[in-house]
């Protein structure tokens, strides 16, 4: 298998990721930082009205183009209400479950730039006041920030400057073990995004041709379901999603191997681009599963979903525990750099 750059380095550059708030709707810090991580290298980058960042790496074959496209918007959350207590009611932003972040600590920011910090609460948390502090209802009514500033009421709330509609980011709690493990929040799915600029800058430093015009789309709205239907030029042939692998029961997807997947809720991915995906995988030494992801969309289907003619695609490193407190393995980011690799070099399923 070719030896591609160390895995660690990858690491390292998720664990900033991972760090930058970006839930979705509250991009543009994460996007400076990708675009300042690229910019030493001669690539062309270019932004949409939406806030993605589009990268070109010019091909031999400039007729036929490939998109692989990451997104670096996260799981997050507005404040829908300043309630009169001087606590925070909470509307989602992307699809989580309120237990999932209880008891998390998170991050306010308000329109002018100041934060605050916060922890994410049961409003009856106490079971030395609440008979039902473990069976009440964790949803939108329940769920509340208790905000780290000295504040009795909505009043004094506002003082501080924070107001409906403030965006709320969940501390991500980042650690990479000795045991080759990262943990955090929001591996979703900026495990991917840190792969794809390793990749961009592998492709540079090394010198290396692509055979076709090679696109990747930094999306920012996937996780709200439309960040990578647009922006794709009409060239482009095949479009791959690269995003985490789903794991649980039933599935065949690990934190050791790439994911390729088969069919989400979506439907099928092209057949003949994941036999490609496969038989890359085997040529290559690459460990790897084929799963489905039965309540999963990505932005290749939602590529497809607004009509574009594409062969479209899905990989990923396997993730545990999705939309919570995520983990996955070194072993499983250095099989999905490695697919990454093989794949930008070969040749298309159809031109």
């Amino acid at each position: 298998m070719t030896t591609y750059p160390d895995t660690s380095k990858t690491i390292q550059l998720i664990k900033e990721l991972v760090e930058i708030p970006s839930p979705s709707g509250n991009t543009e810090r994460i996007m400076k930082f990708v675009e300042e991580y690229l910019s030493d290298l001669e690539v062309e980058m270019a932004r949409t009205r939406k806030g993605a960042l589009v990268v070109t790496i010019p091909g031999k074959n400039s007729e036929s183009h490939r998109m692989l496209t990451a997104h670096v918007d996260a799981l997050g959350a507005m404040v829908k209400e300043i309630k009169g207590d001087g606590r925070l009611r909470l509307s989602m932003i992307g699809g989580f479950r309120w237990n999932a972040v209880e008891g998390e600590y998170c991050q306010i920011e308000t329109s002018s730039g100041k934060t605050y910090s916060g922890t994410i609460l049961m409003h009856q948390t106490s079971v030395h006041v609440y008979k039902n502090a473990g069976e009440a209802k964790r949803d939108d009514m329940n769920i509340e920030v208790r905000i780290d500033e000295k504040v009795r009421n909505a009043k004094e709330v506002r003082e501080l400057g924070i107001e409906v509609g403030d965006f709320v980011s969940f501390d991500p709690r980042a650690e990479i073990t000795d045991s080759g493990f990262i943990k955090s929040r929001h591996l979703d799915d900026k495990a991917s995004v840190g792969m794809l600029l390793t990749l961009i800058r592998q492709i540079k430093n090394s010198g290396t041709v692509l055979p076709y015009t090679t696109h990747f789309l930094i999306s920012n709205n996937e996780e709200i379901g439309y960040g990578g239907n647009s922006n794709i030029p009409p060239e482009t042939i095949e479009y791959l999603a690269v995003d985490m692998g789903a794991i649980g029961d039933g599935q065949s997807t690990d934190e050791y191997t790439v994911s390729i997947c088969a069919k989400d809720s979506s439907g099928p991915y092209h057949y003949g681009l994941r036999k490609h995906l496969v038989e890359l995988a085997e040529k290559n030494s690459i460990d790897y599963k084929v799963d489905i992801y039965p309540f999963y969309g990505s932005d290749a289907s939602a590529a497809i979903r607004a009509g574009f003619d594409i062969v479209h695609g899905l990989i990923g490193a396997g993730i545990d525990a999705s939309h919570a407190y995520e983990r996955t393995h070194e072993s499983s980011i250095m099989h999905t750099e490695n697919l990454l690799w093989h794949y930008v070099q070969s040749k298309m399923v159809i031109e």
